[in-house]
Formats: structure tokens, sequence, C-alpha cells
């Protein structure tokens, strides 16, 4: 059986990284049998990142390589409908959700104003991680987000820059019912959960959350997708 290593789980959702889950959420979507083990110490995943999966002899890293690993190998219908234009947009929202994702990440590790809250929430939900570990990942992260770019930002112009990103996907989600492209989820809205759900469920008041909330058409979906893969 195939098994997905993700980060650990935290405020409810299977993984508190959105690359994470949302391959768990395409995967649930799809009807893909899994195994899902949870870790904190990425350095013996491809690229040492996490998410992957180890299906047979494969080992697989990257969230979008993951999906289409798995639609390949499983003849996945889950995007069979789409059109083209439909695919590009996917393909623009998917390079959109990763910009959002760094400003959600440095919000938890960087933005002095909610670094301690998430700290605390990781030590009470995982007795195993120690307060000098996630010092010593902050740091890592520090670092990272400088190279990147999002680190040179202040906490305020990081935060404008994430809730653009989350004006452009409330522009995408249908105002009442459905979900990006019909009816049915497609991948997409796999990719969509997975960051809305850890700002929606994250149990800290950030910027982000108070976008996410005060927009039902953004609520409706997370707590539509929560609910079919949960």
């Amino acid at each position: 059986m195939l098994t997905l290593y993700s980060y650990p789980t935290l405020f409810g959702v299977a993984d508190n990284n959105g690359y994470g889950l949302k391959v768990f959420a395409f995967l649930k979507l799809a009807g893909v049998p899994f195994h899902h083990e949870h870790i904190f110490d990425a350095s013996k995943a491809p690229r040492s990142q996490l998410p992957y999966i180890v299906d047979g002899d494969d080992v697989v890293g990257d969230s979008e390589t993951i999906l289409q690993f798995v639609t390949q190998r499983y003849a996945l219908t889950i995007d069979a409908a789409l059109t083209p234009l439909q695919r590009t947009q996917n393909l623009l929202t998917t390079r959109m959700l990763d910009d959002l994702y760094w400003v959600m990440s440095y919000s938890r590790w960087k933005d002095e104003r909610y670094w301690h809250a998430f700290r605390d929430a990781l030590l009470r939900e995982h007795p195993t991680v120690t307060e000098e570990g996630l010092v010593k990942a902050k740091a890592f992260n520090e670092q990272r987000y400088y190279y990147q770019g999002i680190g040179r930002f202040d906490p305020d112009a990081a935060m404008a820059r994430g809730l653009a990103d989350l004006s452009a996907i409330a522009a995408l989600i249908p105002a009442d019912d459905g979900f990006v492209h019909g009816e049915a989820p497609t991948s997409i809205d796999a990719g969509i959960y997975g960051f809305i759900a850890n700002i929606y469920y994250y149990d800290i008041d950030t910027p982000l959350k108070r976008f996410v909330a005060g927009h039902d058409n953004i609520v409706r979906h997370c707590r539509a997708i929560h609910a079919m893969v949960s």
C-alpha cells in the first residue's frame, strides 16, 4: 500500500503544512488507499523536503510530482474532464499557493506576534517536540526566508502579500455552491484546501485567518473538503 510521509497534525487537520495536507486531501478525494506516517525529521526525504510517498519500489517527493505520479499509476480520473483553460488556471493557482505558503510559514516561524503561540501549540500537541528543537527550526526557517525573499519584508508587508493571494482565491471559489471547476472537487480544490485549512482551523488570530473567516465562500469550500477527507 502507498505510504504518505508528511508533517504531524495541528489544530485538527491531518498535516500542519499546506503541501502535505494537499496530497492527503487529493488521495482521499481520488479514492486512493494509503497509509499515513507523520514525521518531523525530513532529512531522509527526497531533497530533504516533506511530503513524500513510498509506493512499492518508488519514492516520490514534491507535492505536484506526487499528484502526477499517483494519477498516472492508478489511472485517476479526478481531473479528466478539465479543459485546457482550466488546467492552465490550475497551474497559475498552484504557483500562487506557493507564494501563500511562504507568507503562512513566515507568520508562524518569524513573525514575533504569532511565533510564541505557534511554538506553544506544537509543544502542547506534540510532547516529543522540544523547545530547543523548535528554536533551531526557527533559525533554519529564517535563513530560508531571507534567500527566498519573503524574509526581507517587514511583518505587515509580508501579510499584505498573503492577503493579496487570498483575495485571488476568494475570486476563484463560487459564492454559493460547488467547487472551483463545478459540482465535484478536482485536484485544485485539494490544493486550495491544503493551505486554507491550515489558516481557517489555525487557532491563532492572524490577518490571514481573519480574511478567510470573513469570506463565506472560502469557509464553505474549506469545510466541505474537510468533511469529505476527515
